[in-house]
């Protein structure tokens, strides 16, 4: 097992007033260190009533302490956890207990990097916990658990017995001559691409879909001073989060809340009105909406009902809704359309419409076909997206009309076998691992 020798330690729970708290001691000593703050040997998996005190000092606190045995534990080492009273300082005492009894303060994730180096997870497993951690929604936490159930990599594995196999027929095919092929030889490789092409295009899908829920889609309110924007804001918050006023330009920076829209996390954004305008700092405040407009995911484009804007009909562009406000000042709100939604801050009419259409965005968003920059950013997504446009780059040589190159077709399959491969049995860089962990809080 891995872990350099050193014991480190951490409260494992969020800080402020709580019933309790945890700090978490892993590594060779833990057991040693639980023995010197309590007066008694740890018992691996049982769990008592303690007395910690400092070493040297008084009484610290009165904590239920539970021991895990290697590499029956969290980490895959010695593990034991004192359950102590919450607050800010009760468990900062605890751990200074554990500091002074020869543990160390555990770097940001190193409790789940330790996990991921001793085998108890793998990195995929990894992301999962800190996106299960930092989940928003119920949907974002059941994706996170469906990853820590290991579906990427049986996903993986699945579609890389299919390249697999692809390449093994081609890479026999070099050994013999092509009149020795069966007549349906390339129809069959055909067949086998069109599979893994599926199954690449749904694993992809799913992967999108889950950087949604991990991160979280920002959806950006924009339009014209006084449309609504911050009175539409406070409607789908159900709070006066935005300050509303009918002084145009009221909004002069952006304001974002999360909101759980369908099961999907969104980080609604209410922004400066759009328009020129000789004031400097409205000027700005309509430079960040624009820029904050270019990196949205969904944009809710509002104008205001008319009887003009009920007649008028057009086509919705793409991560973009058109959404016409204060519609209860009609005097009768139309029914929201495929190109638009009438919407009502006020009576709280088309709110619902709205939110359907926002969620059916973020939807069709994790299905897009394609490359987009974001998907760079994911080890397995990044790889499942190269070789799509390997396999697609592959069937459109075969369906040209001519015999395709056996040599290169071969070298292109081993190359996709080799890609998929790396996330079967990948080994972890310095870096890779650096980036992932960093992103833990200290206790995890």
């Amino acid at each position: 097992m891995t872990g350099g020798g050193d014991t480190i330690a951490a409260i494992a729970t969020a800080p402020g007033p709580s019933g309790l708290a945890v700090v978490r001691v892993s590594g060779p000593a833990a057991f040693d260190i639980a023995e010197r703050l309590t007066g008694r040997a740890a018992t691996p998996w049982e769990m008592s009533l303690r007395t910690v005190r400092k070493p040297d000092e008084g009484v610290v606190d009165q904590c239920v302490v539970l021991a895990f045995k290697a590499p029956r534990s969290y980490t895959g080492e010695d593990v034991v956890e004192f359950q102590c009273h919450g607050g800010s300082v009760t468990p900062r005492r605890v751990l200074e207990a554990a500091f002074a009894a020869g543990a160390r303060l555990a770097r940001r994730g190193e409790f789940t990097e330790r996990a991921l180096l001793n085998g108890k997870i793998d990195y995929d497993q990894a992301e999962s916990i800190l996106a299960l951690v930092n989940a928003k929604t119920e949907k974002a936490a059941d994706a996170a658990l469906d990853g820590l159930s290991r579906r990427l990599r049986r996903e993986s594995s699945s579609l890389y017995d299919v390249a697999l196999d692809i390449s093994t027929r081609l890479e026999h095919a070099l050994d013999v001559s092509e009149d020795e092929l069966p007549a349906d030889f390339f129809d069959g490789i055909s067949s086998l691409l069109c599979d893994l092409e599926r199954g690449l295009d749904a694993g992809i899908s799913r992967m999108r879909e889950g950087r949604i829920l991990r991160d979280g889609a920002m959806v950006v309110l924009a339009g014209p001073p006084n449309v609504g924007k911050s009175s539409l804001m406070n409607a789908l918050l159900e709070e006066n989060r935005a300050i509303v006023s009918a002084t145009p330009g009221t909004t002069r920076d952006s304001i974002e809340e999360w909101l759980d829209i369908r099961g999907w996390p969104v980080r609604l954004v209410d922004t400066a009105g759009l328009r020129d305008t000789a004031d400097e700092i409205e000027a700005e405040g309509v430079r960040r909406s624009e820029s904050l407009i270019e990196k949205a995911d969904v944009v809710l484009r509002l104008e205001e009902a008319t009887d003009a804007s009920c007649a008028a009909t057009g086509e919705r562009s793409s991560r973009e809704i058109r959404v016409f406000t204060k519609s209860d000042l009609l005097p009768q709100r139309p029914h929201s359309r495929n190109d638009a939604v009438f919407a009502s801050a006020v009576t709280g009419g088309g709110l619902e419409e709205l939110k359907d259409a926002i969620a059916a965005e973020l939807a069709a968003l994790s299905s897009v076909g394609g490359d987009t920059e974001a998907d760079r950013g994911e080890r397995a997504l990044s790889a499942f997206v190269d070789v799509r446009e390997m396999a697609r780059a592959a069937l459109g040589e075969m369906s040209s009309g001519t015999a395709p190159d056996i040599v290169l077709l071969a070298n292109k399959m081993r190359d996709m076998a080799n890609r998929l491969g790396t996330l079967v049995g990948a080994e972890y860089s310095d870096d890779l691992l650096a980036n992932l962990f960093s992103r833990f809080c200290v206790g995890k």
